[in-house]
């Protein structure tokens, strides 16, 4: 059962559009809009009211530029293959692979010899990927 307080919480952060109520808790990814982020990436971004899922899908060879920001981020590897720079380590990861990022460290990611699928979960919520799906939502 969800509780009154998660389901006012998640109705006041996620319009109909993305989610619909009598779906909370649970979330069909294609209701929702993707955003790119870069060339050859593009996410889909449900969240909450203090955690962000990121269904990332990259095309061979695609780069997500190197970046950082004060969220803190893990992730899981679904498919393919990632060259994954976090701070100053590279790695090169495949499915089944996690990964922590703490806040305010630089990291980047490269797809390599095919696509790419990432679940990455950010705490707390990155409020520029919230405006960009709900712009991507109204173009659609």
């Amino acid at each position: 059962m969800v509780s009154d307080n998660y389901r006012n919480t998640s109705q006041s952060l996620l319009s109909r559009e993305h989610v619909r109520e009598d779906d909370m808790p649970f979330i069909d990814l294609e209701k929702i809009a993707p955003i790119n982020v870069a060339p050859g990436c593009k996410l889909k971004t449900p969240f909450g009211e203090n955690l962000m899922l990121s269904r990332v899908e990259m095309e061979d060879a695609a780069e997500i530029p190197l970046h950082d920001h004060p969220h803190e981020q893990a992730g899981i590897m679904i498919s393919g293959t990632l060259r994954l720079t976090i701070g100053d380590e590279t790695r090169t990861i495949g499915p089944g692979e996690m990964y922590l990022i703490p806040p305010n460290v630089p990291h980047r990611a490269i797809a390599e010899g095919g696509p790419v699928v990432v679940l990455d979960v950010f705490s707390p919520i990155r409020e520029d990927y919230v405006a960009k799906m709900r712009e991507a939502q109204e173009q659609t």
